[in-house]
């Protein structure tokens, strides 16, 4: 008797695997943490080193201990949600115990919870950044002021990011060069646009993501911003700025674009996407924080199902 195989879609012939894309997602990742280290320090590389191992842990734990399952540490997902909770976290901090808290919070709640990679409806990452930014919010929001290449100590400075200048009023004192570079203010991965661009360009040219949820993510937030600073509305900044300022890029290019919580269409994405820039805007202008890419990402998150009813994929053989 022949018995037939029935498994879940999709069903793709394609030499890759889960392992590949998500160390693909970690080689992308390299320009970011090289230029945050070459603005905050070696404070910057240390904070990395201790999220990538207590999400490593984490995940080995739950998955020995709890779950009873064979261990995917090596499939590269812990490290990369490891790298992203380090670029949402000050380069000044010396509290390594938060970054533990946060990594638990993100392996532990954000995935682990829900069975594993696959199963998770939220980004890992932000889950563990949103936790701590609620809980501990002076930590999460002293940050450092960047501009000297390899600095050895950050011991006399810490200022408000252009967003946080913004919020209060004040008048942001760079200019478009620099925020795209990256010698302002933030946390370690939003410095740089042009090392997010750059891992962006790698993750695209080996498929690992489409231009749709960048695209429309980013053009939604220039578009808008570019509507109402022309309008006059406080505390918007002209839309180059406001793109190359804060976390939208490493949003858009490497949060938002998480294959396991985005929609599975084009058009599902171009949907996701335009929701997660409207509401950056609309939170960055109106809410209480001055950062608005974690809370508009979680929530798109949580609208994905809904999309992928909506958009649904093309059927063969109808």
């Amino acid at each position: 008797m022949n018995l037939l195989n029935i498994s879940g879609s999709p069903h793709v012939h394609s030499d890759e695997s889960t392992k590949k894309i998500m160390w693909r997602v970690n080689m992308a990742l390299i320009p970011a943490l090289v230029c945050s280290i070459a603005f905050f320090g070696l404070n910057a590389l240390i904070i990395s080193l201790v999220s990538v191992a207590c999400c490593c842990l984490f995940q080995w734990l739950i998955e020995k201990f709890i779950l009873k399952t064979p261990t995917t540490v090596c499939d590269g997902s812990a490290v990369v949600t490891g790298l992203l909770l380090a670029f949402n976290v000050p380069a000044t901090t010396q509290m390594f115990g938060l970054v533990a808290i946060g990594a638990l919070v993100a392996i532990g709640v954000g995935k682990m919870t829900f069975g594993g990679l696959g199963k998770n409806p939220f980004n890992p990452a932000l889950v563990g950044r949103v936790f701590l930014l609620i809980s501990f919010p002076v930590q999460m929001t002293t940050w450092p002021v960047a501009g000297n290449l390899f600095p050895m100590s950050f011991d006399t400075v810490a200022g408000a990011t252009p967003l946080g200048l913004l919020k209060e009023g004040g008048e942001l004192n760079f200019t478009v060069l620099d925020a795209f570079l990256g010698t302002i203010g933030g946390s370690m991965g939003e410095v740089s646009a042009i090392a997010i661009l750059i891992g962006a360009a790698y993750l695209l040219i080996k498929k690992v993501i489409t231009w749709h949820i960048p695209v429309s993510f980013i053009g939604t937030a220039f578009v808008v911003s570019a509507i109402m600073w022309l309008c006059g509305v406080d505390g918007v900044a002209d839309p180059c700025t406001t793109i190359l300022t804060g976390g939208i890029m490493l949003g858009a290019c490497f949060m938002a674009t998480d294959m396991v919580t985005s929609p599975m269409t084009k058009m599902g994405q171009l949907i996701f996407g335009f929701g997660c820039g409207l509401l950056t805007i609309i939170i960055r202008t109106w809410g209480a924080y001055p950062e608005g890419v974690s809370f508009a990402i979680l929530l798109m998150n949580a609208a994905t199902p809904l999309i992928n009813k909506w958009c649904k994929p093309t059927r063969f053989a109808c």
